[in-house]
């Protein structure tokens, strides 16, 4: 986040690219995986930047969950996301306190839906500032 912020202050556009497994410390009882506590943590940072967009998402398909087909594979954040966090009045914080990411996305339909892709090469996060 503090990488975008900085990039957008200083009116650069930039793809800001990462990779590996995340970890999450679980405190509460909701659901999701990394990668989208991961672009929640983002849309609560960067909320109101309607030139910031994100993608955080495991390449097998399922960011946390029971391994069904129907776990997200992450989520992604835009302009969207943050309309949709003011005018459903969305808390990112408490959702992150609660570490329920898919709860959260869910409402705003921002997660990632790829269904099992057969591969676990890596987890991918893009940021981009326009």
């Amino acid at each position: 986040a503090q990488l975008a912020l900085t990039a957008r202050s200083e009116g650069r556009r930039v793809a800001i690219l990462s990779g590996g497994e995340l970890t999450v410390t679980v405190r509460g009882n909701g659901r999701g995986g990394p990668n989208q506590e991961y672009a929640l943590a983002l849309a609560d940072l960067l909320k109101g930047m309607t030139d910031v967009s994100a993608l955080a998402a495991d390449t097998d398909g399922a960011d946390g969950g029971a391994g069904s087909a129907s776990d997200p594979a992450g989520a992604v954040i835009d302009h969207s996301t943050f309309a949709k966090m003011k005018s459903q009045g969305l808390d990112p914080r408490a959702y992150l306190e609660n570490n329920d990411a898919s709860g959260f996305f869910a409402q705003t339909g921002d997660l990632l839906l790829t269904g099992p892709t057969l591969t676990n090469v890596n987890d991918v996060r893009v940021i981009l500032v326009d």
